[in-house]
C-alpha cells in the first residue's frame, strides 16, 4: 500500500455547513446509543464531498470532536481507505480503471486524454486548480469498458476522443451526462436484447 500524501497547506478550521450538520446527526441516529463512532466513515466522505473532494487534517479533528473519540482513530481511518483524499484534487476528481478488463479495451488512451488535457502526471492539479486526475484499480463496471469515474458519476464505454470531450464539458463549468457512451442502458446489448426473446411475461 502506497503512503498517502497530505498537503502541506491546511485550512486553520472546518466545519459541516447546517445542510450537512442535519445530514451527519441523521446518520450517527442510524447507529445504536454508544456505537455513534461507527459513523466515522460516512462523515469523512461528507466531510469530503463539502470540501472538494479532500479532508484536511482540521476536518478529522472536527469529526473527532463530533463523535467523542480520539483524533488519532480518524487520521487511521482516513489515512488508510483509498477512497479517502488527504490532499486538493480538485472539485472535479477523475478516476480511470486501468484493471485488465478496462486496460484491454483500451483504458490507456483515456489516461492520454487526461495527460493532454489536465496534468501531464497523475495526483497534479489542472493549472486552474478544478480538476486533477489518477489510476485505479477496478471499479466494478467491467462491462462497459474502458470508464472512468468522475466525483460519484460514471463514465461508461468511454474511447480518447469521448474523454477529451468530457473533459472539456467540465473544465469550461458543464455537466456532462454520466452512463454509457455507445447508448446503452446500463449494461444491456447494443440494439435491444439478443437472448430469451422467447420468454413471455407471466
Amino acid at each position: 500500500m502506497s503512503i498517502k500524501k497530505i498537503s502541506k497547506e491546511q485550512p486553520e478550521n472546518f466545519e459541516f455547513t447546517s445542510k450537512n450538520l442535519e445530514t451527519a446527526n441523521k446518520i450517527i441516529k442510524k447507529y445504536p446509543k454508544g456505537k455513534q463512532q461507527s459513523a466515522i466513515m460516512a462523515l469523512l466522505y461528507l466531510v469530503q464531498s463539502q470540501n472538494d473532494n479532500w479532508i484536511p487534517l482540521t476536518a478529522m479533528k472536527y469529526v473527532a470532536k463530533f463523535l467523542d473519540m480520539s483524533y488519532i482513530k480518524v487520521y487511521e481511518v482516513a489515512t488508510f481507505y483509498s477512497m479517502y483524499n488527504l490532499s486538493p484534487v480538485g472539485k472535479h476528481f477523475i478516476q480511470i480503471c486501468t484493471t485488465t478488463p478496462c486496460m484491454i479495451r483500451g483504458a490507456y488512451k483515456l489516461v492520454e486524454a487526461c495527460k493532454e488535457k489536465i496534468s501531464p502526471n497523475e495526483k497534479q492539479l489542472s493549472k486552474d486548480k478544478t480538476c486533477s486526475w489518477m489510476e485505479v484499480e477496478c471499479l466494478g463496471a467491467c462491462v462497459n469498458a474502458p470508464m472512468i469515474q468522475i466525483n460519484n458519476d460514471y463514465y461508461e464505454d468511454l474511447d480518447k476522443e469521448k474523454t477529451l470531450k468530457i473533459i472539456d464539458q467540465i473544465l469550461n463549468g458543464e455537466n456532462p451526462k454520466p452512463g454509457s457512451y455507445r447508448g446503452r442502458l446500463n449494461s444491456e446489448p447494443e440494439n435491444n436484447r439478443k437472448t430469451l426473446m422467447d420468454i413471455k411475461n407471466a
